[in-house]
């Protein structure tokens, strides 16, 4: 029997459910221990059964957006100081220590990338492709810039090779972590790119999306992980789904914001649709929505194939996938890279259209709708793509190969 450690970051639902994802397909011999900062979504630990470790310094509000825009690359600026980053380190160490972990599991928590290491702990984390190492180095345009004249082509692959060089080669990890690292016995960690590459990485996509790509070393492809939220779907659902109204999921995670939510539910107040919304997170009291938009809070969204005829998404790689399984065409409108790159994967498999953000409060989302409910091939290729993710496990996969690590550890 061995100790597992997962550190999630707990504001962000995605990454909370690939561990649960993780941990529920570990061998029950081995122990899952979870450990976090913020309180937002820890609570879906304890409800799956699970020990989880509430720790501290949290973030203030404040830095937490920042933390977020840092982490999807919309800033260089950071709240990751250097009284912050020793303490979290400290805190995890002694964790892990308590714990005896055999491995750790990590999230986006760049901390981890230095208490694992300096305890000597194999170091593991499921991640997305979108922005690791290989695929910034080695796509050729990132879609930064979008458009499909002459000068969006040039000034994509300007764009792209600006990141590239700031992403993978530049100083521009905050220093507390070059600091604290040495401090810890390990070495600086210096480029962006070091804040994110664990020991090994295991990639959370399908064969399609690795397709003209050489993976280096400590990177290995197990296949999507998605929420199986243990909760049954709330009556609305079913109630909507048997009326003669076409039913939409509108899924926005947990990286969207309000203004965002309220303008795409005004888009499709105005569709002849039901509308099933999982986003009472965003909204404030007074807010009004269209009569036909229904808010419910989190659901279990991988049971909503056969019900739901067409969902749209921010682009997080857990909605994206949910509804790829499930077998629903969705629009997406990525609001930073990785959901962009996640959405025009699919569109690329055609189960998908690609909106901007700034598109959500226009008739643009409301004409990619109709065109969703009423385009036989978008359909037809959904359904492919559902029958090709059938064949998936990636939580499965990325437990074996932590019981692979332990095998070896002991």
């Amino acid at each position: 029997m061995a100790t597992v450690v997962f550190c999630p970051i707990t504001f962000n639902l995605a990454e909370v459910t690939r561990g649960i994802e993780v941990a529920r397909a570990l061998d029950p011999r081995h122990d899952a221990v979870f450990m976090g900062y913020e309180s937002d979504f820890s609570h879906l630990i304890t409800d799956a059964g699970f020990d989880y470790r509430a720790c501290a310094p949290a973030f203030t509000p404040a830095e937490r957006e920042q933390a977020l825009k840092y982490d999807q690359g919309r800033t260089f600026r950071s709240p990751y100081t250097h009284e912050l980053v020793s303490a979290r380190v400290a805190v995890e160490r002694e964790l892990i220590r308590k714990t005896d972990a055999a491995t750790v599991v990590s999230g986006t928590n760049p901390t981890s990338m230095i208490s694992a290491r300096a305890e000597r702990v194999p170091l593991v984390y499921p991640v997305p492709f979108a922005l690791t190492r290989p695929q910034v180095e080695q796509t050729r345009r990132l879609g930064l810039v979008r458009g499909r004249g002459r000068w969006a082509r040039a000034a994509d692959r300007v764009a792209t090779e600006a990141l590239r060089w700031a992403y993978n080669h530049a100083p521009l990890a905050p220093r507390a972590f070059a600091r604290v690292a040495e401090e810890n016995g390990v070495p600086p960690l210096k480029t962006v790119v070091s804040l994110l590459e664990a020991d090994w990485n295991l990639l959370t996509v399908m064969p399609w999306e690795l397709e003209g790509y050489t993976l280096p070393d400590g990177y290995e492809r197990v296949g999507p992980i998605f929420a199986h939220l243990d909760a049954p779907l709330p009556p609305i659902v079913e109630e909507l789904a048997a009326r003669d109204e076409p039913l939409v999921y509108l899924g926005l995670g947990s990286s969207a914001s309000r203004d965002l939510t309220l303008a795409a539910a005004r888009q499709l107040g105005g569709l002849p649709v039901n509308v099933v919304a999982p986003v009472r997170h965003y909204l404030q009291p007074g807010d009004q929505l269209p009569a036909n938009v229904h808010v419910t809070d989190l659901l279990p969204a991988h049971r909503l194939g056969g019900l739901v005829d067409a969902a749209v998404l921010h682009g997080g790689q857990g909605t994206v996938q949910t509804a790829c399984a499930a077998g629903i065409p969705f629009v997406g409108m990525g609001l930073q890279p990785e959901q962009v790159w996640n959405v025009d994967q699919c569109v690329k498999q055609g189960n998908a259209l690609a909106l901007a953000p700034k598109q959500a409060g226009t008739p643009a989302l409301a004409a990619a709708v109709r065109r969703l409910l009423s385009d036989e091939s978008l359909r037809t290729a959904a359904a492919r793509v559902r029958d090709e993710f059938a064949g998936e496990n990636g939580a499965a996969a990325s437990a074996r190969f932590v019981e692979r690590l332990i095998a070896a550890r002991a």
